[in-house]
């Protein structure tokens, strides 16, 4: 019951993201929004959310992850109705970044809470392993939630799943889990937490806007660095990031392979296909069944090949997912081999990232696993897209090449993923 509840709630946060994608004309027409408007309204919910979530993860671990988790979820709910009802645009948008800052809080703490529901090692690595899953069929609910909202009913209802289960994690939490008393309260880095997400926040935004944005991005991080080093109580101790940085890079391009394809795809369905959106978020229930299989297979993988074995079988699945799926006018091979070696890839990769953490640490891991996963998306947007547009004026080409490109990248980070014979003869070890 604890984890459905977590799992639940994780899936929907991701499927927030997406929820608003294929009805965006929608909303534009009834709010009377022009394209500025929207990229403010599309991008709100994943500037709070990717920005706050280191912050978030330091503050699960200092105030602890009950609260932080009921927190969160006290606040995405009514932000929800408020998007719902929103009557005008700012307060679409405004709703929109509530919800993120709601989402930031209870993210990493519902990870740090697997602890608490899973204390056997061996129990919590199975449930780190279907975890990974959960925000590939987040992203997938939500497109397809998008695409049934805007044919049978209003955009407003694809808020009604947020703000149902805000009100059944807020009621059942305390039955659920118990209060955990975290040992003294740690101090906050204050400045970290402003740089970093003032710089998470301008690079997201700036990767779907101006290189210059992109650029002021980059110097806030590049600052939260420095100041990082010089703090008595960083807000993310730099050697903990290094031993975690390959598979956080492994999720980070997984993610944005995965939000360029199904973008893409949806494009070609729609405007070269001539498929409705209902029909489109068909195909995209598609690769559910793989999804779900991915989290349990790759559980049971990782004993026997060690994480970093698995995570680089994953990564080349996913690889010649994209390969597939270039083949834009039969893409269904790859809307099934795409996602199962993502999913494969994001639990090999949570397990990576939470190998080794510390109790204290739990909420600050979890914030860095889903800050690659929101970068991502953006990321890969903006690089892809633009070759896409660059390579070819005849859009399936530009996709199908964008596609392969991404597919590219994927079999180098599987390159380096391979395990080393350090790693080897460390398998038994970590898990």
């Amino acid at each position: 019951m604890a984890f459905a509840l977590l799992g639940t709630v994780q899936v929907t946060l991701i499927a927030t993201i997406t929820v608003i994608t294929v009805a965006l004309p929608a909303i534009q027409r009834d709010l009377r929004v022009d394209d500025a408007g929207m990229v403010l309204v599309s991008s709100a919910y994943g500037l709070a959310f990717g920005g706050l979530l280191l912050l978030g993860g330091r503050l699960t671990d200092s105030l602890g992850r009950r609260r932080v988790f009921v927190t969160g979820m006290v606040i995405f709910g009514p932000a929800s109705v408020a998007a719902a009802l929103a009557p005008w645009p700012g307060m679409l948008m405004i709703a929109r970044f509530a919800q993120g800052i709601g989402a930031a809080l209870a993210a990493p703490a519902a990870m740090a809470l697997l602890g608490v529901v899973f204390p056997d090692p061996h129990r919590r690595g199975r449930a780190l392993a279907m975890w990974g899953v959960l925000s590939s069929a987040g992203a997938t609910a939500g497109t397809v939630l998008s695409g049934m909202a805007i044919t049978w009913v209003s955009w407003r209802w694809v808020f009604l799943a947020p703000v149902v289960m805000s009100a059944v994690a807020v009621a059942a939490a305390s039955r659920l889990f118990p209060a955990d008393r975290p040992q003294g309260r740690k101090r906050i880095d204050w400045l970290g937490a402003v740089l970093v997400t003032a710089g998470l926040a301008v690079l997201i935004y700036g990767l779907q806007r101006s290189a210059w944005i992109v650029f002021g991005g980059v110097v806030l991080l590049v600052l939260f660095g420095l100041a990082e080093r010089r703090s008595p109580a960083p807000l993310m101790p730099l050697p903990f990031l290094g031993r975690r940085i390959l598979p956080l890079i492994a999720v980070t391009f997984c993610a944005g392979a995965m939000a360029t394809g199904f973008f893409l795809l949806s494009l070609h369905l729609q405007q070269v296909r001539g498929l409705s959106p209902l029909e489109t978020s068909a195909a995209f229930l598609l690769p559910a069944p793989a999804i779900f299989a991915s989290g349990p297979l790759a559980g049971r993988l990782i004993p026997r090949l060690g994480i970093h074995r698995v995570l680089a079988i994953g990564l080349v699945a996913a690889a010649l997912g994209l390969l597939l799926l270039s083949l834009l006018d039969m893409p269904y091979a790859g809307l099934l081999i795409f996602p199962f070696g993502a999913g494969v890839t994001f639990s090999a990769a949570t397990l990576a990232a939470m190998h080794g953490v510390r109790d204290d640490q739990t909420g600050l891991a979890g914030g860095l696993l889903n800050t690659a996963m929101e970068i991502g998306p953006p990321l890969g947007l903006a690089v892809l897209v633009s070759l896409a547009t660059a390579y070819s004026h005849h859009p399936p080409s530009g996709y199908a090449f964008a596609l392969r490109i991404a597919a590219a990248v994927l079999f180098v980070t599987a390159l380096f993923s391979a395990p080393t014979r350090r790693t080897e003869k460390t398998k038994g070890n970590t898990e």
